[in-house]
């Protein structure tokens, strides 16, 4: 039941979890600069900014995330599925290029 609650309370911080669709890729890396995310390696490889994913995953183009925001900055966070490997924090950092 704990983890339920928490589960409950890790959704209610998205503003939307868009429904992926049947060819959605996942998120395998995250492009940094200075420590923070500006973007995201895809399951086929390809580098997509952070704003190019909060829409790739708005429609339906990314698998396991919703989106958040902060001030002004929409964000592409984890949902909560028990599951620490799969967690955005816990994915590699990666070059902006392929990589």
């Amino acid at each position: 039941m704990e983890e339920n609650n928490l589960n409950f309370l890790a959704m209610n911080t998205l503003d939307s979890v868009p429904e992926p669709s049947a060819s959605a890729q996942n998120i395998t890396g995250l492009v940094k600069e200075h420590g923070r995310v500006t973007g995201y390696r895809l399951s086929d490889s390809g580098i997509v900014s952070r704003e190019e994913a909060v829409s790739l995953a708005r429609k339906g183009g990314i698998s396991g995330v919703g989106i958040a925001h902060r001030g002004n900055t929409e964000y592409l966070k984890s949902l909560p599925d028990g599951k620490e490997g799969n967690n955005l924090g816990n994915l590699p950092a990666v070059s902006p290029e392929k990589g």
